[in-house]
């Protein structure tokens, strides 16, 4: 089917301990040890995938979570501003506890809370999908028919499935977007389509194999 774009979304890997389970957003953080080996099983998975182009967030850990896979293929990027990831305002640095502890909300619902406006000085969910449905729509249009690569954030892979699969940006809230995880949707002109979720190498090939060695 010719028509038929598959764009393929992918998280950054594990960040360094000092930031997880902590509302990064705009820090230019590092990846752990075990970031850059879940990136490493990423690149490894993905260089069999034919992509006709890559795209990324130009913030650290996606760099750093890419340069496997580009040393592995020596394909070229294209760096695009607007997938950095969303600004949290002033839970920008904030650990999941201390956003509890201060709001008095669980940092589970920061869909919700960024969606309702209750999330002081963050980037707002209308100003957020405005900046993720412009190049998306550009990459639609120049990659019509092709696969193409997105390597960005957790809140950037939601933001661009709530456009794509067109449900409320809260709802994504239900997606698990784990680090170093895939995601696949393909696109035709009676819409989008999600044909791979939340997909880890570094794990789930880890358990296939586990399984496999169990059954021989």
């Amino acid at each position: 089917m010719t028509n038929l774009t598959r764009l393929y979304l992918l998280r950054h890997g594990e960040v360094e301990p000092a930031y997880q389970r902590v509302f990064g957003g705009r820090i230019d953080m590092n990846l752990s040890p075990g970031g850059q080996e879940q990136a490493r099983a990423l690149a490894e998975y993905l260089q069999n995938i034919p992509l006709h182009a890559v795209y990324a967030s130009p913030m650290q850990r996606v760099r750093q979570t890419l340069a496997p896979y580009t040393e592995l293929t020596g394909r070229p990027v294209e760096f695009v501003e607007g997938f950095r990831e969303v600004d949290f305002g002033d839970w920008t640095g904030l650990s999941f506890a201390a956003v509890l502890e201060r709001y008095g909300v669980t940092a589970y619902t920061w869909l919700d809370q960024l969606t309702s406006g209750q999330m002081p000085n963050a980037e707002s969910a209308a100003a957020f999908r405005h900046r993720l449905e412009a190049p998306l729509r550009q990459i639609q249009q120049r990659h019509a028919g092709q696969s193409v690569a997105v390597f960005c954030h957790g809140g950037v892979v939601r933001g661009l499935l709530s456009i794509l699969c067109d449900l409320p940006l809260h709802k994504m809230a239900r997606f698990e977007v784990d680090y170093a995880s895939l995601t696949c949707v393909e696109i035709s002109p009676r819409g989008a389509d999600i044909r791979l979720l939340n997909f880890t190498p570094w794990r789930d090939l880890s358990v296939e194999v586990c399984i496999a060695t169990q059954k021989s």
